[in-house]
């Protein structure tokens, strides 16, 4: 699937958010909730430094949709989002039956990133969306602005080494 040029700037506004994240000492992810007529419905980043590990942009706008909007609703939205859906988080958005996901770095390169830095292995595998949740529609990743996410990455294991 291909990333469209109006699709930008709400991808623009997942790297703003990972940046928030990271200012406030979490790692660097964040998301973006759109309706199918491209009102912004929700935002969230990165919020796992509390020590609840689930805290995933992903998985709270799956939350949210799942309490704000209806069926056809979040099958009509898209969620994009700095970083390819974890698994936890790509179940959690098929389960609520949202609609297409368009990241900017994929769990490949984050994983390559990640190992160039010397960061352990997290404790589940990182598998792409299509491994986890075959019927999603899946765009990415964004060449564009992928190296300014893999500079948040750095920024935040850099800082904690």
């Amino acid at each position: 699937m291909v990333v469209k040029d109006a699709e930008l700037p709400y991808l623009r506004r997942c790297v703003e958010l990972a940046a928030e994240a990271l200012e406030a000492g979490d790692e660097p992810f964040g998301s973006v909730l759109v309706g199918a007529d491209g009102t912004v419905l929700a935002e969230d980043h990165n919020r796992v430094a509390s020590g609840d590990r689930t805290r995933h942009p992903e998985f709270e706008l799956a939350r949210w949709s799942a309490a704000h909007l209806t069926p056809e609703e979040r099958a009509a939205a898209t969620v994009y989002t700095s970083g390819e859906h974890c698994p936890m988080c790509a179940a959690a958005h098929a389960w609520v039956g949202l609609g297409r996901i368009v990241y900017v770095a994929s769990s490949e390169q984050l994983g390559g990133w990640l190992a160039e830095l010397g960061v352990p292995a997290p404790p589940v595998r990182p598998l792409a969306v299509p491994e986890v949740a075959p019927g999603v529609p899946v765009a990415g990743p964004v060449p564009e602005l992928t190296e300014e996410i893999r500079a948040l990455h750095r920024r935040f294991h850099q800082g904690r080494a």
